[in-house]
């Protein structure tokens, strides 16, 4: 009876707990360390690219902000006419003489003009080119003049240009002739020295013929020429 009794005294727990087996997770795809890695290396790319895009901003913002550059301004300010008719052959007979004036409006940024070439045309057909090789240096707000002349004869087979020419003519003698200039040149700041350029410029001018000292359709007027330093023209 006794044992009995002990047997119910003593404390009790009940079964015991299994240890927990250690469960096993398979890799997705997300956890692939290659990828991560890739990612890292693709975010950075994309700092540095956009921090160089911001600096260089800054920078263009700052020499902006301090040079202030303004475009080299082109004028046509006289053009003498001393001949101009078309002969039986469609041959162009031409004598055109212009004053081309070149204004640097800026501060602190001086031009070098290493090359200029000056193109004569008429209704889309070019009749005469002249080319100045001298270079010369034009400083902080100078004006330059420079003197281009057309002289010879040119075939122009093309006869719009002779119906535009007889137009023209009975008209009162002014024509409509383009002049485009194409340059090459080079900009200074300071000491620093840029690379070159090739800006273009087309001067839309109406000249009237001038013969024997006599202008038969009025005086020139002074042309404001267009400047483009990226597209053709």
């Amino acid at each position: 009876m006794s044992e009995k009794q002990a047997h119910l005294n003593g404390a009790y727990y009940g079964p015991s707990i299994p240890p927990k087996s250690q469960a096993y997770h398979r890799p997705g795809r997300g956890s692939d360390p290659l990828g991560c890695c890739c990612s890292c290396i693709f975010g950075l790319i994309f700092k540095l690219i956009m921090t160089a895009v911001v600096m260089v901003g800054l920078a263009v913002l700052i020499f902006w902000l301090i040079v202030r550059p303004n475009r080299i301004k082109f004028h046509v300010t006289d053009a003498h006419l001393t001949q101009f008719n078309f002969s039986n052959d469609n041959t162009l007979h031409y004598n055109l003489a212009l004053n081309v004036t070149i204004r640097n409006p800026n501060k602190k940024i001086g031009v070098y003009y290493d090359r200029i070439e000056a193109r004569a045309i008429y209704e889309d057909q070019r009749f005469s080119t002249f080319t100045s090789t001298t270079p010369f240096y034009q400083g902080h707000k100078k004006t330059n003049v420079v003197n281009p002349v057309f002289q010879g004869q040119q075939v122009i087979p093309d006869t719009k240009a002779l119906s535009k020419y007889n137009e023209q003519k009975s008209s009162g003698g002014v024509y409509e002739i383009d002049v485009k200039l194409y340059l090459r040149v080079r900009f200074k700041f300071g000491l620093i020295k840029t690379g070159k350029f090739k800006p273009r410029i087309k001067c839309g001018l109406k000249v009237p013929l001038t013969q024997n000292g006599t202008s038969s359709g009025g005086t020139f007027e002074t042309t404001k020429c267009d400047v483009d330093y990226f597209k053709s023209i």
